[in-house]
């Protein structure tokens, strides 16, 4: 009895080491992170109609004018609340003083080059001038990025 159990111990021990290694390997063989554009909205715990209001803008106008880069995975939009666990470091990467959406190149799976839209505060009253910046300067962060 006592075999049959050290054998069944064994068994599932070598079994739960193989799975491990073969999560190791699928990691390791993951290709680096190609180059993109990533587009951020950066958010607190403590919000604002005006800022649901940049956050529905930006959403809406980087669908609108990028829905080819999104699925492709050319541009990443992102929604992050920086006053959860480990998010705190956007503040200080960024220079983050309000809620902002940043646009973010990255080259080699490294960023490279970012801008804060600060602008989006000053289009919050004209729907149509906020999507036109948000448009333009995305636009540029990816035709930099080809």
């Amino acid at each position: 009895m006592k075999r049959i159990f050290l054998i069944l111990l064994a068994v599932v021990l070598i079994n739960q080491s193989m799975r491990c290694s073969a999560v190791a390997d699928t990691a390791m063989s993951k290709p680096q992170e190609t180059d993109c554009v990533k587009a951020y909205y950066f958010h607190g715990d403590f919000r604002c109609s005006n800022c649901y209001k940049i956050e529905k803008y930006s959403k809406e106008a980087i669908d609108k004018y990028f829905a080819k880069e999104l699925a492709s995975g050319e541009l990443e939009y992102e929604i992050i609340n920086i006053d959860e666990k480990g998010n705190e470091h956007f503040a200080k990467d960024y220079k983050l003083y309000t809620k902002s959406l940043v646009i973010s190149k990255i080259k080699g799976g490294k960023e490279v080059e970012y801008k804060n839209l600060e602008k989006v505060w000053d289009y919050l009253d004209n729907k149509e001038a906020f999507y036109n910046y948000v448009k333009e300067e995305v636009a540029k962060f990816l035709e930099a990025n080809k």
